[in-house]
């Protein structure tokens, strides 16, 4: 995907009043980034596989049994099969891969390679891609954010925002910008993460909201904290 046909000035808009607007800044040259999709998927993927913890099975699973194969001319096949008798256990296979209670295939081992390097140059450029990318609406909208009552992407409000330290005021000020109807879809989202993850600490699963950037932290954090 080409590069992105970036506004030369973004509008600073007073935090007090919505259609009031106290400035202009020129739009940072990151968001001039080319937007590459596949750099940041690639590299998203690849540092996302930094925080596993090895795996393996029991390097016994499936072979603690005795079984020895009947060999040739009994018109069976000559997998090990377990010995004795007076259970359904005797005669049946054993080990093999395709058997009941047999061990898998290939075993899982401790010493994989569960770590990957990426390029820091592709690192940057991912970053940088992903940015530009959250200045376009059309692709912002795709991502199922709800922006249609914000008036510009990216909102850039005056230095005084920097000053609230109470939720209420916090909401008063996302819901004057429109950019509160993405916060309420982030409410609505939250639901049982599928799969055993709700058994180890991963039990809901929400969507992102709106992310804001600031300078200095003059009580902001706190306002907008989760």
């Amino acid at each position: 995907m080409a590069t992105a046909a970036a506004r030369p000035l973004v509008s600073i808009r007073d935090f007090a009043d919505s259609k009031k607007v106290a400035g202009t800044q020129a739009l940072p040259s990151v968001f001039l980034a080319p937007i590459r999709p596949d750099v940041v998927h690639f590299v998203h993927t690849q540092v996302g596989k930094n925080h596993r913890q090895p795996y393996a099975v029991n390097r016994l699973s499936g072979a603690q049994t005795s079984a020895e194969s009947w060999g040739t001319g009994r018109a069976v096949a000559r997998i090990p099969r377990v010995g004795g008798g007076g259970t359904h256990r005797s005669g049946q296979a054993a080990f093999g891969n395709m058997c009941r209670g047999g061990r898998m295939f290939a075993p899982t081992k401790t010493w994989r390679k569960w770590q990957r390097k990426s390029n820091q140059n592709q690192r940057r450029y991912a970053t940088v891609s992903a940015l530009a990318a959250s200045a376009i609406a059309a692709l912002v909208t795709a991502r199922g954010h709800r922006i249609d009552q914000v008036p510009e992407i990216p909102l850039v409000l005056s230095a005084g925002v920097e000053a609230i330290s109470k939720t209420k005021e916090a909401i008063e000020v996302l819901q004057r910008f429109g950019a509160y109807e993405d916060v309420s879809r982030v409410k609505e989202s939250k639901k049982l993460r599928a799969g055993i993850g709700k058994m180890r600490n991963r039990r809901y699963v929400t969507r992102k909201g709106p992310l804001v950037v600031y300078s200095e932290d003059n009580g902001i954090t706190r306002a907008f904290r989760i």
